[in-house]
């Protein structure tokens, strides 16, 4: 089993073992690195993950860190390992299971480009959009069939 020590005497086993070469315990020059990550936005999950992970290499306790970012012990020391195993991209949302999202982009962009338009035009009796109107139009248009819910939902985002 990979054993992995870091900060203060801290180690960090991975449930599974890794088939990656065993690497060097973290530097501050190594937190350093999540700038060079493209989806590290100021103010995104990413980039919050990489503050953490840096002040656990600075030296600040996990106990201590994890109550500053509101996060569990736990969730920090992945963090930490995942940055120590994989770098910077080790701090990247991973994907989710379940269903996929029925509103893509595509078809958000497509609602928002509806709602701009008149509805008188696309034979609506009134002037101003309900949002079963637009759930029927957008099927008629994209053969996706929304309810007024997800309308509402994609509707709530765009203010």
């Amino acid at each position: 089993m990979l054993r992995m020590s870091c900060v203060r005497g801290m180690s960090f086993v991975p449930k599974e073992p890794s088939h990656a070469p065993p690497q060097k315990p973290l530097s501050r020059e190594c937190a350093a690195d999540f700038r060079n990550c493209p989806e590290a936005d100021p103010g995104g999950s990413v980039f919050r993950r990489a503050q953490a992970v840096r002040e656990v290499v600075a030296g600040q306790h996990v106990h201590t860190v994890s109550a500053t970012f509101h996060v569990a012990n736990s969730a920090l020391r992945k963090w930490v390992q995942r940055f120590a195993h994989e770098g910077p991209q080790g701090l990247l949302d991973r994907p989710r299971s379940g269903r996929p999202p029925k509103v893509t982009c595509e078809l958000e962009q497509h609602l928002n480009r509806l709602v701009d338009q008149d509805p008188l035009q696309h034979g609506s009796l009134s002037s101003q959009w309900s949002c079963r109107e637009l759930a029927t139009v957008l099927a008629q248009q994209t053969g996706v069939q929304l309810g007024r819910e997800s309308v509402h939902g994609v509707l709530k985002k765009r203010t």
